[in-house]
């Protein structure tokens, strides 16, 4: 959603007609996953993927299709192992792909509720007389958007599909296909720290699909010219700044200015909260100095043992950006469970 979100709001603004296409189900070795989405004008620009190139071709045709007839479809493909292979999948399989005409007010509010990182749920009917009937549930599963085809009942009974549902995918109820997609909070970027390193990292966070916020007391370091593109920039120190951004099992924290008045007041703050990620920038000398002093602070040795550091994954990093991608590589291993 977030990657085609700012192209699909300027096409709206130019009253371009859109259509809007939404993987469904998919093969294990999909490079798309489930509610992944390509936005495509009746003028064929298009934005986002939803198969890395072997079908594409195909759901773009009928999307104009769409545009032209207003009635959504259902494409199912099979994809064979030698079509799989030279778009750099291990083997076929099949691939579901959900395309409508856009809905222009499902997309404003669902865009609206999205930057600001809400969790968000929508129950689309995909086939049959109702097809393209839908209900939208924000992060309380209120019913903030319904199509005027969907009974109170319905919507009563998706409203518990949505409750019970954490990812996204297709499923049958009552002999109806039926998409539920889910829109989950960005994942969050913290960064203790406006280091040079910083910069990249930033960029590289925001690029992966993460916001990123900046907490430095030193108003120099942290400007917005040097971090144009930060979703937040705090000049308080991290013992006051972290609970306002809040700490919560979504967040990761990269401590970077090598400084103890600024570096201990983060860690002291993160470690006992459910953060997954804390790498901390440092020497394994200025570790076991850092260590002492979270242990005299109150710390126990468990949570100590929880710090990354130094942070990120070794590639022999030279450069900013090299230790940027380092970091960045050691997180999204941390959050998909790869122990590193």
């Amino acid at each position: 959603m977030f990657d085609i979100l700012d192209s699909v709001e300027n096409w709206l603004s130019d009253k371009r007609s859109i259509a809007l296409a939404t993987v469904t189900k998919t093969w294990g070795s999909a490079p798309r996953r489930e509610g992944s989405k390509m936005a495509v004008t009746d003028d064929l620009a298009m934005i986002g993927s939803v198969s890395g190139g072997c079908v594409e071709g195909a759901v773009v045709e009928e999307a104009q299709a769409a545009m032209k007839d207003g009635k959504p479809r259902l494409l199912k493909f099979g994809v064979a192992d030698d079509t799989a292979w030279e778009v750099g999948l291990t083997c076929g399989g099949r691939i579901h792909v959900y395309v409508e005409p856009l809905d222009k007010m499902w997309w404003e509010t669902v865009a609206k509720a999205a930057k600001s990182d809400s969790l968000l749920t929508t129950i689309t009917i995909l086939e049959g007389d109702s097809a393209g009937e839908k209900v939208l549930f924000n992060s309380h599963n209120e019913a903030i958007y319904k199509t005027n085809g969907l009974g109170d009942s319905q919507v009563n009974e998706f409203q518990v599909i949505a409750q019970n549902t954490l990812k996204s995918g297709q499923m049958t109820v009552n002999d109806s296909e039926i998409m539920v997609d889910v829109i989950a909070p960005r994942p969050h970027l913290i960064i203790i720290g406006g280091v040079h390193v910083a910069i990249p990292l930033t960029n590289i966070a925001q690029e992966m699909g993460f916001r990123v916020s900046l907490i430095d007391p030193r108003r120099a370091f942290a400007t917005e010219e040097r971090f144009p593109d930060a979703n937040a920039i705090l000049h308080t120190y991290p013992d006051k700044a972290l609970p306002e951004l809040g700490l919560d099992k979504n967040t990761f924290l990269a401590v970077l200015t090598h400084d103890p008045k600024i570096d201990d007041k983060a860690l002291i703050t993160a470690l006992p909260s459910d953060v997954p990620y804390i790498g901390v920038l440092s020497s394994s000398r200025t570790h076991e100095k850092r260590s002492k002093r979270l242990l005299e602070a109150g710390i126990s040795q468990e949570l100590i043992d929880r710090l990354h550091t130094p942070i990120g994954i070794d590639l022999g990093s030279r450069t900013p950006e090299e230790i940027a991608l380092g970091i960045m590589a050691q997180i999204v291993a941390v959050r998909n469970g790869v122990k590193r």
